[in-house]
């Protein structure tokens, strides 16, 4: 009995594909979860906060345009809580530049993705230079100072720089380990 020739009849699924299946749809998180621990070691980089929110930013835009399940709103959120924990801003900053980019992400996945990498890559870096700012001024308005907006700068830099790289090993994640058909 196939299942094309009775398409309401299923065979169960085995408990090794159902954890391979969930496996693979949770690597786009623990990826960027991975990435978020990687960037908050003490490496001694000049900039490492900026290269944390800008790496976290780039993951979070990247899955919700190409992975819109496997990047839902909570995860986005429990993400950013994560990056507030583990970074250098005031609580919330994180999450809400992140669910700002996630939900930019979700409203122009239309159209994004069937364009070539080079407007994605444009987008990505409005959204990543708006993501900056707004984290800059959060930042001031939460600790009642004004911090020089050169983080901000660095940081959106640091996103538009860093998104083609990690595009690329992402776009690989994306087409072997963390495809579901494939389970």
């Amino acid at each position: 009995m196939s299942s094309e020739r009775f398409p309401g009849i299923r065979p169960r699924q085995s408990l090794g594909r159902q954890l391979d299946m969930s496996a693979r749809r949770f690597l786009p998180a623990a990826l960027t979860a991975l990435l978020l621990l990687l960037t908050a070691t003490p490496l001694g980089l000049a900039g490492q906060p900026e290269l944390q929110a800008a790496s976290a930013i780039s993951c979070v835009f990247f899955w919700s345009l190409f992975r819109p399940a496997s990047m839902p709103p909570p995860v986005v959120f429990m993400l950013g809580l994560l990056a507030d924990l583990l970074g250098f801003s005031p609580p919330g900053v994180g999450v809400l530049a992140m669910l700002i980019v996630h939900g930019l992400a979700l409203r122009l996945r239309r159209g994004l993705v069937r364009q070539g990498f080079m407007v994605v890559w444009v987008v990505f870096t409005a959204v990543s230079v708006g993501a900056a700012f707004l984290t800059w001024a959060l930042t001031c308005l939460l600790t009642f100072r004004l911090y020089p907006p050169g983080s901000a700068f660095f940081q959106a830099a640091l996103g538009a720089g860093l998104y083609p790289p990690l595009a690329v090993l992402l776009t690989w994640a994306h087409q072997t380990l963390a495809e579901p058909e494939r389970a």
